[in-house]
């Protein structure tokens, strides 16, 4: 079955406002008429760099207005010393402020359906896709990308987002024993809750940057489970498809070839070509 993507796509860096504060970030906008569901991007501890916002631009032309929040304020790392700094730096505080400023941000947009907004994040911002669905309740789903989940049942029960997760079984940095507790606590409250541990992969398995810890097989299964969950979760009913593309949830997904050619192509880049 063939998926069907928006090619007609805008991307910017834009700022809007938490209070006095101005906080900026990349927007990839869809083409096609009518609202579309909106995703909050949260990015790795490198910052909001190129990778980010190819993840972005790929959702938006998947029919999502996306709007990955620059956390470092426009710093940008590829050195692990200066991303550990860069990351102890930040105020959980004020991440959190910032996160629910952008849900406001697209919330009050006219392409976005205020009631499909979800987000997604790999890595330090994994963790911070799951923080966001525990202090907005408006969150209809968070895709969490090897992030640390939160343990606490006191927190668990906040969250009223669906919640997919994708993470290693070899990440020593967030245990598979600490998302198992997460899955548990979540499962015991009564929360949707779906679970991937991919044997043989560790922590940043996704991002061909991460040269040796890359799974290509993992990352495009990871990616199709996002593209499938967000199309239950928060494609918007209101949107009016463009032609050639249909409502239907077969289309969300991908056959064995199209998951082959993700593989392939991932492959590529891996080795550079």
């Amino acid at each position: 079955m063939k998926v069907h993507y928006t090619h007609t796509l805008k991307t910017e860096m834009v700022t809007f406002r938490d209070g006095a504060e101005s906080i900026s970030g990349f927007l990839a906008l869809p083409g096609g008429r009518g609202r579309h569901g909106g995703v909050i991007a949260l990015h790795e501890w490198w910052g909001l760099n190129d990778w980010v916002k190819m993840q972005a631009t790929n959702l938006a032309e998947n029919g999502y207005v996306v709007i990955a929040v620059d956390l470092y304020r426009g710093k940008v790392t590829d050195k692990s010393s200066e991303a550990r700094k860069l990351k102890s730096a930040l105020s959980n505080n004020r991440t959190i402020r910032e996160m629910k400023a952008a849900f406001r941000y697209l919330a009050a947009r006219p392409d976005v359906d205020p009631k499909h907004i979800g987000s997604i994040g790999w890595s330090m911002g994994g963790g911070f896709a799951i923080r966001l669905a525990i202090h907005e309740p408006r969150l209809a789903a968070a895709v969490v990308n090897y992030g640390m989940p939160p343990t606490n049942p006191i927190e668990i029960q906040k969250i009223s987002a669906q919640v997919l997760g994708n993470w290693g079984m070899l990440d020593y940095g967030v245990p598979p024993s600490t998302v198992r507790v997460f899955e548990k606590v979540m499962k015991t409250l009564n929360k949707s809750i779906n679970i991937r541990m991919y044997a043989g992969a560790g922590h940043s398995f996704e991002n061909p940057n991460n040269k040796s810890g890359y799974r290509p097989e993992a990352a495009a299964d990871a990616w199709l489970r996002t593209l499938d969950f967000f199309t239950e979760t928060i494609k918007s009913r209101n949107r009016k498809f463009a032609c050639g593309e249909t409502a239907t949830r077969e289309d969300s997904r991908s056959s064995n070839s199209e998951r082959s050619r993700l593989v392939s192509d991932a492959e590529m880049r891996s080795k550079g070509a």
